[in-house]
């Protein structure tokens, strides 16, 4: 198994010994130190079950009550409207687009930065 860095946090949702989501987190250092961005995914066939909702609210209440990160980043691409409510629900707020972000299939889209403080 290969060892991750100090900053780096990640957390797996799992239902019958599959897993079916997780959440990455990274935590920035010096000057940043007190910022972190995630990143999370959900398996298609498990979505609308609130596996998003679970893992967010982990992260959110590791960043918050044990490392003290006041500031975590995100992307989302634009038209991924189920995740962009979900973070707005827990208080990330767009901060800015990134045009031409990723290409998918076959055309490059946009994606949203959004954080919460």
């Amino acid at each position: 198994m290969e060892s991750k860095p100090p900053e780096v946090t990640t957390l797996l949702a799992e239902i019958d010994g599959q897993i079916v989501g997780d959440i990455g987190m990274t935590r920035f250092t010096g000057r940043r130190n007190h910022v972190a961005t995630i990143g999370m995914g959900v398996h298609d066939d498990f979505q609308r079950r609130g596996i998003g909702r679970a893992l967010l609210s982990a992260i959110i209440d590791l960043a918050d009550n044990w490392l003290n990160i006041t500031r975590l980043e995100l992307t989302v691409y634009t038209d991924n409207a189920a995740a962009i409510g979900l973070y707005q629900s827990f208080g990330f707020e767009q901060e800015g687009l990134h045009r031409a972000f990723a290409f998918r299939n076959g055309i490059f889209v946009d994606a949203l930065a959004m954080a919460r403080l």
